[in-house]
């Protein structure tokens, strides 16, 4: 009967410690750090380079801004030490998945500003969608390389913004989070009485003209301009448009009350403009 006692009693202290230990080990979370550093890498290249990795991300305080993981730096210190690899070995297809919140139509005209400003040019809207509380933007575009996330940070501190996450779902697909709170459309301001002349564009000519009353626009005699000329508040909700069926050689415009950018453009094509257009800004406000 002790026998049996006995060895009862050490079977249950052996499940009684295994069970411990799977609590405690699943009580033992890893730092929010490692995890945003395997994210950026393959489990072997992880592997391969854990002491390394464990030296200069010490102390692993530093890589936290605003009580959250600074991806950014993370990516930047992986990059310094050669262990990120955004190069691929031919051009591949590439997805952006862009989250904020703010105006949606704010957020794509000055992501699209942003991207040109890096060498994209071409790419595809895949998906958006609008909840409550965010705007996603999903892209594809054909890269030789992903999208570096210095850069991005880099030109989008032009205008206001600033990265607030970063995830790599995979090899070409890229999550950006992205704080839009401050953020301006990354464009030339016109004052009273500093002229400006618009070279000739493939693309609409944008303007900053919430310190203005009124501007002139004179054409080229080379042009055969036909105006498009849209205002729009700080969140680029259209306010008004002005337009003309008929060659303009010459147009004076008031700026409406709210109104914060201008698109300058052709009301068929930008071919029409073959020369410059000047701008002659009047009043302050």
């Amino acid at each position: 009967m002790v026998k049996v006692f006995f060895s009862l009693l050490v079977l249950f202290s052996f499940s009684y410690s295994e069970d411990a230990q799977i609590i405690e080990d699943s009580l033992v979370v890893e730092d929010p750090v490692v995890s945003k550093i395997k994210s950026f890498l393959d489990t072997q290249a992880y592997e391969e380079n854990v002491d390394f990795i464990n030296v200069i991300f010490d102390p692993k305080s530093d890589f936290y801004k605003n009580e959250r993981v600074d991806s950014v730096k993370v990516v930047e210190t992986l990059k310094e030490n050669g262990l990120l690899e955004l190069f691929f070995k031919t051009p591949r297809e590439l997805t952006l998945n862009f989250k904020t919140s703010g105006s949606p139509l704010f957020f794509v005209k000055l992501m699209g500003d942003t991207l040109r400003s890096m060498g994209y040019y071409r790419y595809v809207t895949t998906a958006s969608h609008l909840d409550a509380s965010e705007f996603t933007w999903n892209i594809n575009l054909t890269s030789e390389y992903a999208t570096d996330p210095l850069i991005l940070e880099t030109e989008l501190n032009k205008s206001g913004c600033r990265i607030i996450d970063v995830e790599r779902n995979s090899q070409t697909q890229w999550t950006y989070v992205i704080d839009m709170a401050s953020g301006f459309l990354n464009i030339k301001e016109l004052k009273s009485d500093e002229e400006l002349n618009l070279k000739r564009s493939l693309y609409a000519h944008w303007l900053n003209v919430s310190k203005v009353n009124s501007i002139t626009i004179k054409s080229s005699r080379r042009n055969r301009w036909y105006p498009y000329i849209a205002y729009y508040d700080a969140s680029l909700h259209l306010l008004k448009v002005v337009k003309s069926s008929e060659i303009a050689q010459e147009i004076d415009l008031d700026i409406p009350q709210g109104s914060k950018y201008i698109k300058i453009s052709d009301l068929y094509t930008l071919k029409n403009v073959r020369d410059e257009l000047t701008i002659y800004p009047v009043g302050s406000k």
